[in-house]
């Protein structure tokens, strides 16, 4: 990897990995550059080492900070990664190797699915390490919108609901009314509630809401 300068000290632990997932740093990624135009950006031109891939999707981000930067990466690998996170909501690691997809059709799902999903995780969740330039911190913007729910760190909220949404073929409108109702603490509690109104009416449905706030 190329030396530049502004590059961010990096530690021991993290020698050779992307700073946004992890994955082995085979470049690296400079905000602000010629390729942003950036009006207010609050900290100081920096130097990351990240993977080709993550760089890629660095790049297209339109905002202002190296924070937000990084959420839109991680949005991107959520988009990428939908239906490998998915396994780990069907299936557990051990139910996926008993499933007996041996010499069948599914026999490549079977033996590659379940690392998938752990790395598809993995790259989600990893959220770098502290960013320290010439000896001076870079201090982390407030405000952020993760989501954290049954070990993956989703962007935001929103993304959570996307992906259970697609997942499981729920009305997002009604688990974002039940979630309004129950909070975000009870994520769980209102997909298994969405569930059970896959292909529900209109007046059903209406009718679950009510049963909530009654």
């Amino acid at each position: 990897m190329t030396e530049h300068k502004n590059f961010v000290e990096i530690p021991f632990q993290y020698r050779y990995q992307c700073w946004f997932c992890a994955e082995p740093a085979a470049d690296a990624f400079t905000f602000p550059d010629q390729h942003h135009i950036v009006l207010d950006c609050q900290h100081p031109k920096l130097t990351i080492p990240s993977c080709v891939e993550c760089t890629d999707m660095a790049k297209q981000a339109a905002v202002d900070s190296i924070w937000q930067v990084q959420r839109q990466v991680k949005k991107a690998l959520m988009k990428k990664y939908q239906k490998d996170l998915a396994i780990g909501l069907n299936w557990t690691e051990e139910a996926l190797a008993n499933a007996g997809f041996e010499g069948g059709n599914f026999a490549g799902f079977q033996k590659s699915a379940w690392f998938m999903y752990q790395v598809a995780k993995a790259r989600l969740n990893f959220m770098g390490w502290p960013l320290v330039v010439d000896g001076i911190d870079v201090v982390t913007e407030e405000g952020r919108n993760d989501f954290q729910f049954d070990g993956v760190c989703y962007p935001s909220l929103e993304h959570a609901i996307d992906h259970f949404s697609r997942t499981f073929s729920l009305d997002s409108g009604l688990l974002k009314q039940i979630l309004a109702k129950l909070g975000k603490e009870n994520f769980a509690q209102a997909v298994r509630i969405c569930r059970l109104y896959v292909g529900a009416t209109p007046d059903e449905k209406l009718q679950a809401l009510r049963t909530l706030s009654s």
